[in-house]
């Protein structure tokens, strides 16, 4: 057992300065969140007019009573493309990982109550994120769906991308990767291929309109008189083109027939039980507040981060005495195995060395990786050079690229250039 042991000063003015300015940013993104979600709210009574459920209540409904659910990209397209005043955070979409019937799934919900519910460009984007999420780590996905597809003043900008989100439904499927839809409202034009290619379909009673070419279009184009019920309603779907499989009364007779498929779905995840005994960290969560300087130039020591949030804060520090800069160990975090890579500055030849051994000693156990960054990037200088720093540093990103178990990265201070790409940035 090594315990972490901590030389912040708790209470000191840096440390009450480090810690106001921080709760500060944090108030600013939780101001923007809470805007989307207010736009949202507003359309409470039109929905109530038509009896329908708000996007928001939708996922509380459908997921597992006081479990977690930890929600995924939710400031993506802040203050771009239509957002002008910053209130459509999300891209239209609602989503994040959660348990529905017990199984550990992600959800995604069209948030239909803003634009009803089209996309943007990186509302697409968010969806190719989400696909890629569930595909890696196996993730049954439910979706409830109720958009009008995407934004069409950005047609350029989501053609290709939005093509790629059928591609990865097929490549799921392929994978044996469960995916239920629920058709809340419209599903026109290409979005009606995402319930498609779902494995289960719930459309609902006289609010399901899932068609390919609505009235409108359908005259225009072949001089065709049609309603949208007879082209897309949810009573055709279940009962004539066996579009969907299950028919519910109202939304919440149809997240009540998603939560029942998924109680007989049988779905066993590829994890190992977690030790439920695990002990709290040493320290303080609420003092990482603290802890990460206000100033992002001021150095700081990594581990009295990992020592906040580590289970009784016991770190088993690899290769310690082997590059300083460069922190490599294992620990666990709620009972779980986990191998610990951080910085505290520049990586080193010996450090990107140390790290992509660390890698692949993980790979080898199966253990998930924590990146913390804390970077500015790869050690420039002759030393540096001589020492091999382009073979070390390419050797790291390759261990990286290359590694399978689940990994998450945490950008806590400074994480720069190439460097991000070896702490396993977006782009790896």
């Amino acid at each position: 057992m090594t315990i972490l042991q901590s030389e912040i000063t708790v209470g000191s003015e840096q440390y009450q300065k480090n810690k106001e300015a921080l709760l500060a940013q944090l108030s600013e993104v939780r101001a923007i969140q809470q805007k989307s979600i207010d736009k949202s709210y507003a359309a409470k009574p039109k929905f109530d007019k038509k009896g329908k459920i708000l996007p928001h209540e939708r996922i509380r409904l459908l997921l597992d009573t006081d479990s977690p659910f930890v929600e995924l990209c939710g400031l993506v397209g802040y203050n771009m493309h239509d957002d002008k005043d910053g209130s459509e955070a999300g891209g239209g979409v609602i989503a994040g990982i959660g348990f529905v019937s017990g199984v550990r799934c992600l959800v995604s919900a069209s948030n239909s109550a803003i634009k009803g519910g089209t996309m943007s460009p990186m509302g697409v984007q968010k969806t190719l994120r989400l696909q890629k999420i569930a595909l890696e780590q196996k993730l049954p996905l439910i979706t409830l769906t109720e958009s009008g597809g995407a934004n069409l003043n950005y047609a350029a900008e989501v053609f290709t991308y939005g093509g790629m989100t059928f591609a990865n439904q097929a490549r799921l499927s392929a994978a044996g990767i469960p995916q239920l839809a629920v058709v809340h409202g419209n599903a026109t034009a290409g979005g009606a291929y995402q319930p498609g290619l779902s494995d289960y379909v719930i459309v609902v009673r006289k609010q399901t309109e899932m068609l390919l070419a609505g009235p409108p279009l359908l005259l225009a184009a072949t001089g065709e008189v049609a309603t949208a019920e007879e082209l897309g309603g949810a009573e055709m779907h279940a009962q004539v083109a066996g579009t969907a499989e299950y028919l519910a009364e109202n939304d919440a007779d149809g997240i009540r027939l998603a939560r029942e498929i998924f109680e007989h779905l049988n779905w066993k995840e590829q994890i190992k039980p977690v030790d439920v005994t695990y002990k709290e960290p040493r320290y303080d969560t609420e003092e990482l507040l603290g802890v990460i300087p206000s100033d992002p130039k001021q150095p700081f020591d990594m581990k009295e981060v990992v020592a906040r949030i580590i289970d009784d804060s016991d770190f088993l520090e690899f290769k310690q005495e082997y590059d300083d800069l460069t922190v490599c160990g294992w620990a666990k975090i709620g009972g779980l195995h986990i191998g610990i890579i951080t910085n505290n500055g520049p990586i080193a030849p010996q450090g990107a060395a140390k790290a992509a051994q660390f890698i692949h000693l993980c790979e080898q156990t199966n253990r998930p990786l924590l990146f913390l960054h804390n970077t500015t990037g790869f050690m420039v200088g002759t030393d540096a050079e001589q020492n091999g720093i382009i073979k070390h540093g390419s050797k790291l990103i390759q261990a990286v690229a290359n590694c399978t178990v689940p990994k998450i990265s945490i950008v806590v201070a400074g994480s720069y250039g190439a460097g991000n790409y070896a702490m396993c940035g977006r782009s790896l």
